[in-house]
């Protein structure tokens, strides 16, 4: 069920190409936020996304056929298939700073105590 869910909202959002959200789970729920973070653009080669965003944090190795690389920026990672741009994620909670508020009302994971916590043993 949460498959169908997740699926849903993924193929509505890459329909929807001028909006931009990023899938937060809170408590086990899919939640999505708006983001405001710029991000390379799908397509862009990695010369364009070096001149535009400076260098990585870090690269990782290329694996794979065909050929899949990814580089960590502050706030996000970029994955290239050869040396275009695939996709770009928000990968840090500071980009939330800069997004307006959709899923601080929930509860955070600290304040919500698991449903499998048992009580602790006396001695």
């Amino acid at each position: 069920m949460h498959t169908r869910i997740l699926v849903a909202l993924l193929c509505g959002g890459a329909a929807i190409s001028a909006a931009v959200a990023e899938t937060v789970v809170v408590n086990d729920q899919v939640q999505v936020a708006d983001s405001q973070m710029n991000r390379p653009k799908r397509g862009s080669t990695m010369g364009q996304v070096e001149k535009q965003f400076g260098a990585p944090v870090s690269r990782h190795p290329t694996v794979g056929k065909p050929p899949i690389t990814r580089w960590d920026y502050s706030g996000f990672s970029v994955v290239f298939e050869r040396d275009r741009v695939i996709d770009a994620v928000v990968t840090s909670g500071d980009a939330m700073a800069a997004a307006p508020a959709a899923a601080s009302d929930a509860p955070a994971a600290s304040d919500a105590a698991p449903a499998s916590a048992a009580p602790a043993p006396q001695q």
